[in-house]
């Protein structure tokens, strides 16, 4: 299934707060279409579908890279769900949402898929990209990255910063500093019901 393109806010609707999908807030708290206000005693896989389908539309990614991050979280000792969350988080797009150069993660995506950030000096436009402790990451230098950059920034998509990263906002240059911690992941998800998901469809 093919990256989400539609209206953001109907997914927010249904799913409840992404903050790395849209910075609005739906005036419907309910979920869209004729039975949204019907209220629905949801199934076991159905609460575990909505965990998922939160993971997915927040990170922007397809079922079928969601899948490979879950095998890959199985393959790491510790905590399968963690895992998973850390090696969402320390995509590059979401990386550089959490710096605050772009106000959503398609913002993001945006911006690194058309060459404007480097990382360690080198121009990287791959979104899934794996940050690791110690990478530098920057706008390349030309105006129009860092003009585009300076104007995300006054719209941050959240306003803390996480404990891993760190950013000069004067130079646009921001650090990574180790793995991110489960407390500083802004999204309110139940990654065990995730994984338990994805080992009953096995």
């Amino acid at each position: 299934m093919a990256r989400y393109r539609g209206p953001r806010l109907r997914v927010v609707r249904r799913l409840g707060e992404l903050p790395g999908l849209s910075r609005k807030n739906p005036r419907r708290k309910y979920p869209p279409g004729q039975h949204g206000q019907a209220r629905k005693k949801k199934s076991e896989y159905g609460i575990r579908l909505e965990e998922k389908q939160k993971l997915r539309f927040n990170y922007g990614v397809s079922e079928k890279q969601l899948v490979r991050y879950v095998r890959k979280a199985r393959r790491v000792s510790g905590s399968t769900g963690q895992a998973l969350l850390e090696l969402l988080e320390m995509r590059l797009d979401n990386t550089i949402f959490r710096l605050g150069m772009a106000g959503t993660i398609p913002g993001a995506r945006q911006l690194v898929s058309h060459g404007h950030l480097t990382v360690n000096g080198r121009v990287v436009d791959i979104p899934s990209y794996q940050c690791r402790p110690g990478d530098v990451i920057g706008v390349r230098n030309r105006e129009s990255s860092k003009n585009l950059v300076v104007r995300n920034m006054e719209y941050p998509g959240l306003a803390s910063l996480p404990s891993h990263l760190e950013f000069d906002k004067d130079n646009l240059v921001g650090k990574v500093n180790g793995m991110v911690e489960r407390e500083w992941v802004a999204l309110q998800i139940n990654e065990l019901m995730v994984v338990e998901y994805y080992s009953r469809m096995a």
